[in-house]
């Protein structure tokens, strides 16, 4: 392997090292540093501070629409975003070009986010 291709594997062996590393090393000091209540309560399942009257139920459970609305949206908007990084690594040595795409991309994406809030989509009745 010669000097160029060794620049280029570095960090993403760095990276896929550290993404390994932290999880691991934050799992096992967890285990080992976190407090051991076993209590009934700490054990009961219950969501947004409401106790569950059954534990076992229908897997037909109504849910609102509006979580599957905030739902998507944050994928929607999560995904954009996720795509700066690498646009930005790609257009690092065409400065120009990839700054003004770089503002129409965002540009697209705070639209989409007025058009959200104006439609209400954030709002919970």
């Amino acid at each position: 392997m010669n000097s160029l291709e060794i620049q280029n594997v570095v960090p993403i062996v760095v990276s896929l090292f550290l993404a390994i590393l932290i999880p691991t090393s934050f799992l096992i000091l967890s285990y080992f540093l976190g407090p051991r209540n076993n209590h009934p309560s700490k054990l009961s399942p219950y969501e947004c501070g409401i106790p569950e009257k059954k534990t076992f139920g229908d897997a037909r459970h109504r849910f609102h629409v509006k979580f599957y609305l905030v739902a998507m949206f944050f994928l929607i908007f999560d995904v954009e975003v996720l795509f700066l990084l690498p646009w930005a690594l790609w257009f690092q040595n065409q400065m120009a070009y990839g700054l003004f795409s770089m503002f129409i991309f965002i540009g697209v994406l705070f639209l989409g986010w007025y058009y959200l809030v104006k439609r209400g989509g954030l709002e919970w009745e």
